[in-house]
């Protein structure tokens, strides 16, 4: 193994370095405008790059191509297609054109399209991506692309979140253009995000179907031990789950992606992996990377790796922090306050900017992370609640509260840490990231997202966060452009929009019920589930929204709605008929088996002359005999439900059926299942428990 990383870094992407590289002068250059300024690519140069693209690919073992695309599901897909090309009687070359590497042609009738396309019309079409690195995975070229329909709608996670960068892009640009920066002449968005997961045995992952069905732990009593002692967080790493850290590393650096950060995270067995910011959209792509090499590196070490938001009950559950912010082209973070925030006023414009779209489109950020596997997670053990509010830190929110009562905001000294030892420095104080019961914080020099779940592509949420705050600037623009007393006008502007919205700015804990009564008095929004966040996507004023940004049209904003409603619902009678399967076929059998050996044990010393009314046998028999009882009942109960739904003729009935029906039958056979757990012989309960799955690394 090369543990040179230098050496090997981006060693499988077809990168900057190597087309400046293998690409002829003038192509290069025609390549870099089309990237850096969104030019069209003339057919010339699109056959030179990809001539180069396939020596380059074949010289690295690749024997096939694919557009490699991100459809609705939420995953990756890819078609592969290999080199040759026939060249006369039992002979093949090995081709590429231009032609196939801007435009290919997938079959869509099996990908979700919300009502986007008919099954007739059930040719798609992939576009190539340049602003994003083409590169060789299992001996494949994958060059990322976006998927629309045969009408050209988008049928894809990457158009919107394309078309919201040029959007943002836009506006940005207005803004800074107001402070003079004309040397600026490209703004984009750059995300980190934190990936956390679980790893579990390969083999006692075969042993559970919820696993392998749902991703998640259907059944299962807590372990007499948790994270209640707080020592897996940032311990020592296990020697198993360092190699395959190790593995994991080497695969993501020759993809280019750089990961930077790993530890334990809080539960046991979860782990995390973080890489440094990059552009949006690249950074959407190596985070689909980085979940796929997350399983299949697992794999490669017997052990499987859980993406799911909440695998295990009673635990922390997994997210991904979103750390968004604003970069341009001369080197700027425009989210950096500096050392007196109170006199950097562009910084603050965007700030309020921010702030103001955050308030206006709470609904759409809320929806934007949800799932039915997120609504377990929110709300607690560390995640953030459903409410959404926005942690600016002491110092903003300080020199933000000045601005509303228009006073002057009176500079401080920085704050130093005594921490008590001599040998040790004084540290200044973080007035920023403290809260980590906030979905949305200011970490210093971004905005940290905390709410979107481990499994989510970052697509969405980023598609969302740049529409919403592109249609803020674009107004705060529209006021401040052609102002004759700009100054005047911009100290008016900032202190009108802090005191309209400062409602979404919250610093104290998101976890108290004080906070969501407070919420509910400022005009909040507590939507606790995705059946009830999901429709907010279809209200006119987000429709709107996305329109006036031309990031969707109202026939692709519909289809997300179908598209989020039919999976919400798919998932969850998923989960249903796989707890009806595990009940009948392997709890209730086994309980009752065990019962049997209890109750031979019983006779037999009764048969002995033994009477004891209180013995183990006895007590244990009534308490069994009452939780299977009430298990077989709620089983039941749980098999009329799930086929209950399949008939009901609307998803929005179906939706609300399931939220209100058929997860409380869940939680039902749940309970007495994880109790029987709890009594019965471990040798005859029938599939490994949390003990076994959190500490069998």
């Amino acid at each position: 193994m090369n543990t040179n990383v230098t050496e090997i870094f981006g060693e499988n992407v077809f990168d900057d370095a190597t087309m400046r590289e293998r690409l002829p002068k003038e192509t290069y250059k025609e390549l870099k405008k089309t990237i850096d300024l969104g030019l069209p690519l003339n057919r010339k140069i699109a056959n030179a790059v990809a001539h180069a693209m396939k020596v380059w690919a074949i010289e690295k073992g690749a024997t096939h191509f694919t557009h490699w695309f991100q459809p609705m599901t939420g995953i990756t897909a890819e078609k592969h297609d290999s080199f040759i090309t026939p060249d006369g009687p039992g002979q093949v070359i090995m081709a590429f054109q231009g032609k196939e590497l801007i435009k290919g042609e997938p079959d869509a009738s099996s990908f979700p399209s919300g009502g986007l396309r008919a099954t007739f019309e059930a040719r798609g079409y992939t576009a190539w991506d340049p602003t994003s690195n083409a590169f060789i995975k299992e001996g494949v070229l994958c060059i990322p692309t976006a998927f629309c329909s045969y009408t050209g709608h988008a049928l894809d996670k990457k158009t919107p979140l394309l078309r919201s960068m040029e959007a943002i892009n836009k506006q940005a640009l207005r803004i800074v253009h107001l402070f003079g920066n004309e040397d600026v002449t490209t703004i984009r968005t750059t995300v980190g995000p934190e990936q956390e997961y679980f790893l579990v045995d390969r083999d006692l992952y075969n042993q559970r179907r919820d696993l392998i069905y749902a991703g998640r732990t259907l059944f299962g009593a807590m372990a007499p031990k948790g994270q209640e002692m707080e020592d897996h967080y940032f311990g020592t790493i296990k020697t198993r789950v360092k190699a395959f850290m190790d593995d994991l590393n080497q695969e993501l650096w020759k993809l280019g992606v750089m990961a930077k950060t790993q530890h334990n995270e809080v539960a046991p067995a979860q782990f995390e992996i973080a890489p440094i910011f990059t552009t949006t959209n690249l950074a959407t792509d190596q985070n689909q990377l980085t979940m796929e090499f997350i399983q299949r590196i697992a794999h490669r070490h017997g052990m499987a790796a859980l993406l799911h938001e909440k695998p295990f009950d009673g635990i922390n559950g997994s997210g991904k922090h979103n750390n968004w912010s604003m970069s341009t082209n001369t080197g700027a973070n425009l989210l950096e306050p500096g050392d007196t925030p109170y006199e950097n006023l562009q910084f603050l414009l965007f700030l309020a900017g921010i702030v103001k779209a955050v308030d206006e489109h709470q609904d759409l950020l809320r929806l934007s992370v949800a799932t039915a596997g997120n609504d377990h997670r929110l709300g607690a053990n560390e995640a953030p609640p459903a409410i959404i509010s926005i942690f600016t830190g002491d110092e903003l929110a300080e020199v933000i509260e000045a601005i509303m009562r228009d006073e002057n905001y009176g500079s401080k000294d920085k704050a130093f840490m005594n921490i008590g030892a001599a040998v040790l420095p004084n540290l200044p104080m973080d007035t920023t990231d403290r809260n980590r019961t906030s979905p949305f914080a200011f970490t210093g020099n971004k905005f940290e997202f905390r709410m979107p779940g481990s499994s989510q592509s970052i697509a969405g949420i980023n598609t969302v966060l740049n529409a919403a705050i592109a249609q803020s600037l674009e107004e705060l623009a529209d006021q401040l452009e052609g102002a004759q007393d700009f100054e005047a006008a911009l100290h008016q502007l900032l202190r009108e929009t802090f005191i309209k919205h400062s409602r979404i700015i919250f610093n104290g804990n998101g976890y108290s019920d004080e906070w969501v009564e407070e919420a509910e008095r400022r005009g909040l929004l507590n939507l606790k589930t995705t059946a009830d966040a999901v429709p907010y996507i279809k209200s006119e004023k987000n429709i709107a929204l996305f329109e006036h940004q031309h990031v969707m049209t109202r026939e692709e904003v519909e289809s997300r709605y179908e598209i989020l409603m039919e999976e919400y619902v798919n998932l969850l009678h998923i989960e249903a008929c796989t707890m009806v399967s595990m009940a009948r076929k392997e709890i209730l059998p086994a309980v009752s088996k065990s019962q049997k050996q209890l109750a031979d044990s019983l006779i037999a010393k009764k048969q002995a002359g033994l009477n004891l009314p209180e013995s183990y046998e006895q007590s244990t028999l009534e308490k069994s005999a009452v939780l299977l009882n009430e298990a077989y009942k709620a089983s039941e109960a749980l098999a009329v439900a799930k086929e209950e739904v399949l008939i009901l003729p609307t998803i929005e009935e179906k939706a609300a059926f399931v939220k209100d029906v058929m997860i409380p039958e869940m939680d039902a056979l749940r309970k007495p299942c994880d109790e029987l757990e709890i009594i019965t012989d471990s040798n005859d309960w029938p599939f490994p428990t949390y003990g076994k799955l959190l500490f069998g690394l």
